[in-house]
């Protein structure tokens, strides 16, 4: 006996009834029986009067049951057939088709396959409609959850970035737990801390000598009155007297506490005061101020830089690099960032300054390091114009320029034409080379880079002028 036997033994225990005398067996075992012939049409088809769903499908009758399977689903039927006839002792596997039918109208069937005595096909099939439609509504749901979860996620950043990006300091407080439920940089600022610390932690914590109920009696006795009244606190990380000023608003049916902190001693006030003050210096001052990022790229400017450069509005200048403005362009703004990114300022910087429309004028630069909200580095520059003293200056030139060539008239007479010219060079030479350390501070790369010389041809001219000194950079 083979397993197959001993299998089929075990589930058909006992006798069953004839199947030629129970009626409408093949109409009630499922939703719906079709009988395909072994030419492939319908020969026969029979739904469940239970399963109104499927309508009445008596045009099948006669016609290619193929014709109404879905593309996908024909493939499946024939691979199905094959493995029917390859193997037909065989257990059949149930199988899924799609029918459409009308065109448009698609429904989904799970048959089982069962080979008849005349060669033809018998098919039991179970109506998966409702499953395919509980399962659609599953799709739909869960689409909709991810999408309120996206727009949760977004309303969230929008709340975040809102919140970090004001100047007040704030501190979002649960009341009932006492617990600090969100805050800002700025608030954390005045506790001495960051946000990661303080979040989710008890607000009493934060502050000395103060109780937990304590502490929160009088913020909602606070918060209450009609009068803003500020709650005097000592930060334990840092000492500082604060006050704050708690607000009472509720969100999704929780009450909550929005507390504004400020110095007790009114630094914040005076803080916005000095902002303004220093913005109204910023454009009214007859000096040049000028904001460049990490690489001199201008990204503001105030109106006496646009009078200086000739131009008409910030927008002409914006994005532009300072060099283009410099008569010694790149050489300069090199070492005016080296220098300040080091030292993190330079001072008296002498050079001169060229207009969009090629005019040029002698400035005095001043140049810091700076370091925006966003933790970036730039640089401010403060240019002040000193053509008005350039006739001093020429003067002092002047004087030793005549000094210089003074002593090598003193050699006429004593030397030949040819020395006296030689000399006469050497002395233009030696006031070019020091003019040039004086201008870059005594940086020998960049003196090199403004007078067209390699490193070591300065070198080499500085030791003949004897303009080397122990307190030089090399």
């Amino acid at each position: 006996m083979t397993r197959e036997t001993r299998k089929s033994e075990r589930l058909r225990a006992g006798a069953l009834p004839d199947p030629s005398g129970v009626h409408n067996i093949v109409e009630q075992a499922g939703d719906m029986a079709v009988y395909v012939a072994d030419d492939g049409e319908v020969a026969g088809i029979s739904v469940n009067p239970d399963c109104p769903s499927l309508g009445c499908l008596d045009h099948w009758v006669g016609r290619p049951f193929e014709k109404f399977l879905t593309v996908e689903s024909k493939e499946k039927l024939e691979l199905r057939l094959a493995e029917m006839r390859a193997n037909p002792d065989a257990t059949t596997r149930g199988l899924e088709l799609n029918h459409i039918d009308n065109a448009t109208w698609e429904f989904p069937i799970r048959y089982t396959l069962h080979r008849v005595y005349d060669g033809g096909l018998l098919l039991l099939g179970r109506d998966m409609q409702p499953i395919a439609e509980v399962q659609q509504r599953l799709v739909a749901e869960q689409t909709a959850r991810e999408r309120d979860q996206q727009r949760l996620r977004g309303e969230q950043t929008f709340y975040h970035v809102v919140l970090e990006a004001s100047e007040t300091p704030l501190i979002l407080v649960e009341p009932e737990k006492g617990r600090i439920r969100d805050l800002n940089s700025a608030a954390a600022m005045l506790l001495g801390t960051n946000v990661d610390t303080l979040s989710g932690s008890s607000l009493a914590q934060a502050f000395d000598g103060r109780r937990r109920e304590e502490l929160m009696d009088a913020m909602r006795s606070a918060a209450g009155s009609r009068e803003a009244r500020g709650i005097e606190l000592v930060a334990r990380r840092n000492e500082r007297e604060l006050k704050l000023y708690p607000d009472f608003f509720r969100a999704a049916g929780e009450l909550y506490m929005l507390c504004r902190v400020r110095p007790a001693d009114g630094d914040a006030g005076t803080a916005a005061e000095s902002a303004q003050v220093l913005g109204a210096l910023y454009a009214a001052t007859s000096d040049a101020i000028v904001i460049t990022d990490g690489k001199g790229a201008i990204r503001d400017a105030n109106e006496a830089f646009l009078t200086m450069a000739d131009a008409a509005q910030l927008r002409d200048v914006r994005d532009n690099n300072l060099a283009d403005f410099l008569v010694r362009g790149a050489v300069d703004t090199k070492l005016m960032l080296e220098t300040a990114a080091k030292q993190g300022r330079l001072s008296n910087y002498a050079t001169q300054m060229a207009s969009i429309v090629g005019t040029r004028s002698s400035v005095d630069v001043s140049v810091a390091r700076l370091r925006d909200p966003a933790g970036d580095f730039g640089y401010g520059f403060i240019l002040r114009n000193t053509s008005l003293n350039e006739g001093a200056d020429a003067e002092v030139t002047s004087v030793v320029s005549e000094e210089a060539m003074k002593n090598v008239m003193d050699l006429v007479g004593t030397a030949s034409l040819k020395e006296l010219v030689s000399a006469t060079s050497d002395v233009i030479e030696k006031l070019c080379i020091e003019t040039a350390v004086q201008l870059t501070g005594n940086n020998r790369v960049a003196a090199a880079e403004m007078l067209g010389l390699s490193r070591q041809s300065l070198y080499v001219k500085l030791r003949k002028y004897g303009l080397i000194n122990s307190g030089a950079d090399e």
